[in-house]
């Protein structure tokens, strides 16, 4: 008996549905591929994060450190011209000291006379 036309479509048919079966059992492998890929790559981009954010609080400590020293530095050095200043005060007053009383004298007169002038306005 020779093939008819229904049987030659039903295997036509039959040959279709297991290549459609193939291709849905091809597309689930590629999408677990895809999402084991994918979450590897989010394992990956997660670590490069962390390791960035570490970088940058290390620079931060590292700014703060630096800053520190610099206000260090700038304090001995306003310290240094401070202890300069009285040293020459000192000095002047040994050399000087009726005219060392003297401007004293007149600098407290002038910032009584201030205090009670701004006062009364």
């Amino acid at each position: 008996m020779s093939p008819t036309s229904t049987d030659a479509m039903k295997n036509s048919l039959s040959e279709a549905g297991s290549h459609l079966k193939q291709a849905a059992a091809d597309t689930g492998d590629t999408l677990r591929n895809a999402a084991a890929a994918a979450g590897e790559e989010l394992k990956l981009g997660k670590a490069q994060v962390k390791a960035d954010l570490a970088d940058g609080a290390l620079a931060g400590i590292d700014a703060a450190e630096q800053a520190g020293s610099a206000a260090r530095e700038q304090v001995d050095v306003l310290l240094d011209k401070g202890r300069d200043l009285l040293d020459s005060a000192a000095e002047l007053i040994r050399e000087r000291p009726l005219a060392s009383f003297g401007v004293a004298f007149a600098a407290g007169w002038l910032i009584a006379k201030l205090s009670r002038n701004g006062g009364d306005r």
